[in-house]
């Protein structure tokens, strides 16, 4: 007899993916460390506009494809602290490193959740090539310039947040109904 577990995990894997749970705790830190490792924020505009429609489209998608968004999202963040040069800035050294482990232990965390290694979104990796290009690579890196990515990840971290939070909750009222049927 096939345990429900297996049952549930197979046909939802976020169902098992306790991780999710946690994985506001872990973005709350990723957070402030982005705002302790450099001053105020920038109010200085982005030269691309913030991908709000995406975050919105995908929402509606199934929740596999919601928490591949999420992956890829996370990983093309960490990609443009990847940048050869941030000597420009003057953030704080420790601050910086610690918010970059936290953003690669959620991307590594949150891949434990994600059944595939397949990548969905193409307007996503389009926006972050073009973020980088007409910031970091435009400028040779200057502080005008990091501080914008900054300013954008926070935004992205924010809207991540609010995705995986809806991912819980359609679990948990799916988890609720099918053992409500048996």
């Amino acid at each position: 007899m096939i345990s429900w577990t297996i049952f549930l995990c197979a046909l939802t894997p976020t169902l098992c993916c306790d991780w999710l749970r946690h994985y506001n705790h872990y973005s709350n830190v990723t957070l402030t460390l982005l705002r302790h490792m450099g001053g105020q924020l920038t109010e200085d505009e982005s030269p691309v506009s913030f991908p709000f429609t995406l975050y919105t489209q995908v929402r509606h998608h199934q929740e596999d494809s919601q928490l591949i968004f999420i992956r890829d999202s996370l990983s093309r963040i960490s990609d443009l602290y990847r940048h050869d040069d941030r000597s420009s800035v003057t953030w704080d050294t420790d601050m910086t490193h610690h918010f970059l482990v936290n953003l690669h232990r959620l991307k590594e965390e949150l891949s434990t959740c994600v059944l595939t290694k397949k990548h969905l979104n193409r307007p996503l990796r389009r926006y972050y090539r073009k973020l980088l290009r007409r910031t970091l690579c435009r400028t040779d890196g200057s502080t005008a310039s990091w501080e914008i990515i900054r300013k954008e990840t926070e935004l992205h971290l924010h809207q991540l947040q609010l995705l995986v939070a809806s991912i819980i909750n359609s679990a948990a009222n799916r988890r609720r109904s099918t053992l409500g049927q048996y």
